[in-house]
């Protein structure tokens, strides 16, 4: 995985705070390379990461890093953390952890990147846990391992009261036990999978029943759930665009990555007291309170029920 930060005018290099100040908010582009890391080497006598290199261009200078999750430097391997499970696992466990379930996923990058600007305690599922350290250093708790195994879902439920599914790629249904958790934010592309036609309907079958079944899975969970179903997601520049939530929108419509990847962390602000689904795609309504938006959407929801 690659992280530029891009603006109007392209830079081979971050850029100066002139230039940030020119550029208030720029977007964040992510570039995957067969669904794995790209690690970034620092100089010898610059230790820092290139994670926290763009959040002290974003937030302002490295003193914030300890407001971002990252108090203390950790072994490379994880181990450091993993023991400090180990030992609070007689006591009473803090649930406060984000897992995101596909951090190695493009989608997944974006969140978790998301999240630690909002300084959450996030873990993330990878393939490749060393890797996944490099590229964004403590702020991210990374766990690998079989999801068909009791010990490993235990592991990397441990902590969390929240989840963030970005990919349809069966986790869910590999959980029995839903303990702990207050809130499932799922992003779906189901209705890009109905509104399918001719060629692309047989080819996006299986992915249909996939995400029709990652779908019932979460409502049937009892677990307070948001479904974000999002138009055709798009390699394109997040902030650009508003809105549309029109019914049947998503089938036909477009979504940048970077918007649904910021509507799935502004999701999980507001907890529904059962579920709340979302149709979305790029338009022009502009959302200036993600909170306000969600906390109106389960008041027309409850009405309707």
């Amino acid at each position: 995985m690659s992280i530029r930060l891009t603006s109007s005018a392209p830079s081979p290099s971050l850029p100066s705070r002139r230039e940030l100040q020119e550029v208030p908010h720029p977007s964040l582009s992510f570039f995957p390379s067969r669904r794995s890391f790209t690690r970034c080497q620092a100089k010898k006598k610059d230790n820092t990461s290139f994670t926290d290199r763009i959040l002290d261009y974003i937030e302002g200078g490295p003193k914030l890093r300890r407001w971002y999750g990252a108090p203390d430097l950790l072994p490379k391997d994880g181990s450091g953390k993993e023991a400090q499970e180990d030992d609070s696992s007689d006591g009473e466990e803090i649930r406060d952890a984000v897992l995101v379930t596909d951090g190695e996923s493009e989608m997944g990058q974006m969140v978790i990147l998301l999240l630690i600007v909002k300084r959450v305690r996030i873990k993330a599922l990878v393939k490749d846990k060393r890797a996944a350290l490099d590229a964004f250093g403590t702020y991210v708790e990374p766990v690998a391992g079989d999801a068909n195994e009791k010990s490993f879902l235990k592991k990397a439920l441990k902590g969390v009261n929240s989840i963030i599914y970005t990919e349809h790629d069966g986790f869910l249904s590999k959980v029995k036990d839903w303990r702990g958790i207050e809130h499932i934010v799922m992003l779906s592309q189901l209705a890009v999978y109905r509104g399918s036609t001719g060629l692309q309907a047989m080819i996006n079958g299986s992915l249909k029943k996939i995400a029709e079944r990652d779908e019932e899975l979460v409502i049937s969970s009892g677990i307070p759930y948001t479904i974000i179903r999002t138009g055709s997601l798009q390699s394109t520049p997040g902030g650009q665009q508003g809105f549309s939530f029109e019914e049947g929108v998503a089938e036909k419509e477009r979504m940048s990555k970077e918007d649904a990847a910021r509507i799935c962390t502004e999701a999980l602000g507001t907890v529904p007291r059962k579920g709340l689904i979302v149709e979305v795609a790029n338009g022009e309504e502009q959302v200036p309170d993600w909170k306000a938006w969600f906390e109106e959407q389960l008041k027309i929801a409850e009405q309707q029920q």
